[in-house]
């Protein structure tokens, strides 16, 4: 099948690759000419494990190519994907300018039948303004050529997103043409030759489920976030209540991890894209409100516990002097992304108590210098960051972090105390290994806001 994918970010990279290694020839299209050649000489500009040889190798092959000509790739395939970015406005909705430009770009150069597939993250009812815009530029065109519009929300978890696309765990299909929806179980039916989860629904349903699913997945990383705290205070320990709750078939273990926050492309914006689509119908999403306020505050616990452990008298600047080390930047791992991370609001609030700050990160290193510059030191060895530090703080767990020479770590600290934003490490190991531990939710004794 003749595909063609507008947007070269993280979406559409992987839907073209993905689609290209299932043997259909597929074109990329971003409006980014240094982007766009970059990607024909191989360079990626994203990291996500597997990304960068899938792409070399079909482009290799033939069956991936790269342009900035909108109206050829349109006119050349039968299946045009939008997967373009919608960013958050200032009131949280989401920013459909790209979405719409794209679509009177299709509009534009369409030289006979078309689908076009919603792939961005888009509010429930962006098909109907997709198909209108189409339609005015085919009207000031004169031209009568048919085309459906269909929304296919992606279910992509960054660091494994080649595999969600190539073995999902279902594909959502918003279409109101028996015709169309025949023409996308086609396209995917490679991917479901193990597990036949094509679910097809109407558009505003197929809209709505990638952001219930989001909100979903962040309200229970809330909700156990402020179970954390609670244990905190009570004495009680957040991994066996985990273990306890989990084991519950209606529950599951998934998503039940105490953290320092959610954060990502996906999350906060959905989240807050949500919130804004129930105030505009006059619905108070409560629910929603809370678990954003909870995550906001979350992002703090980290700094606040370093502040308790070391800081000063000096309430403006209680770590002055102070050298904390940072293992992870970015919001999750195997990926470089640090859009909406907690280490952003950690970092800063460091800063702001006067801490010197070095970091780590096996991926995320160009990204945070494009947002803290020369602020905070960086290495690409996350031992080197550590000599006569005061704390290292864990902030996203990484599998280098999770079994670390901790007889090095304890001689390189001025200080043998690590505060544990992920709970990586076992607090009777940590104590007899001569270490101060702070994890998130454990062995509080009933301290309420610092683990002893």
């Amino acid at each position: 099948m003749k595909i063609c994918i507008f947007g070269a970010g993280y979406v559409g990279l992987v839907a073209a690759a993905c689609f290209a290694e299932s043997g259909n020839n597929v074109i990329a299209v971003d409006v980014d000419e240094a982007r766009v050649e970059g990607l024909k000489q191989g360079i990626v500009p994203i990291y996500e494990p597997g990304l960068k040889e899938m792409i070399l190798r079909n482009q290799g092959e033939g069956r991936l190519s790269f342009t900035t000509d909108y109206a050829a790739a349109v006119q050349a395939s039968l299946v045009n994907f939008i997967a373009v970015g919608t960013p958050p406005g200032e009131d949280g909705s989401a920013d459909l300018k790209y979405v719409l430009g794209v679509a009177r770009e299709i509009g534009r150069a369409m030289n006979g039948y078309k689908i076009i597939v919603d792939k961005s993250t888009v509010p429930v009812g962006t098909a109907d303004r997709v198909r209108h815009a189409i339609r005015e530029e085919l009207d000031l065109r004169n031209a009568d050529l048919e085309f459906d519009v269909v929304s296919n929300p992606e279910f992509l978890k960054e660091g494994a997103a080649i595999d969600d696309f190539m073995k999902p765990d279902r594909v959502v299909i918003g279409t109101d043409n028996v015709r169309t929806a025949e023409f996308m179980k086609e396209l995917y039916e490679p991917f479901m030759r193990k597990n036949n989860r094509m679910i097809v629904m109407d558009i505003r349903s197929a809209e709505m489920s990638k952001y219930a699913a989001n909100a979903m997945l962040a309200t229970r990383i809330s909700f156990m976030n402020q179970i954390a705290g609670l244990c905190e205070c009570m004495g009680a320990d957040v991994a066996a209540v985990r273990e306890g709750i989990g084991s519950d078939s209606r529950i599951g273990y998934d998503f039940l991890f105490p953290g320092p926050g959610y954060g990502g492309s996906c999350f906060p914006k959905d989240v807050k894209a949500l919130i804004r689509t129930g105030k505009e119908c006059d619905y108070d999403f409560t629910l929603l409100k809370a678990v954003e306020e909870v995550n906001e505050r979350q992002k703090q616990v980290l700094a606040d516990k370093l502040i308790r452990a070391l800081g000063s008298a000096d309430e403006n600047k209680p770590l002055e002097g102070r050298t904390i080390a940072c293992w992870g930047l970015a919001f999750k791992p195997r990926t470089d992304d640090m859009r909406e991370a907690p280490a952003i609001t950690i970092i800063q609030s460091l800063l702001a108590a006067g801490a010197r700050v070095r970091a780590h990160d096996p991926e995320a290193i160009d990204e945070a210098r494009k947002i803290f510059g020369d602020a905070i030191d960086y290495s690409n060895n996350q031992y080197d960051i550590l000599g006569d530090a005061d704390a290292l703080a864990i902030i996203t767990d990484w599998n280098e972090y999770r079994n670390p020479d901790f007889d090095r770590i304890r001689e390189a600290l001025a200080t043998p105390l690590i505060v544990d934003g992920r709970n990586l490490y076992k607090p009777s190991r940590m104590a007899s290994a001569g270490f101060r531990y702070i994890p998130l939710g454990r062995n509080s004794n009933g301290m309420c806001g610092e683990a002893k």
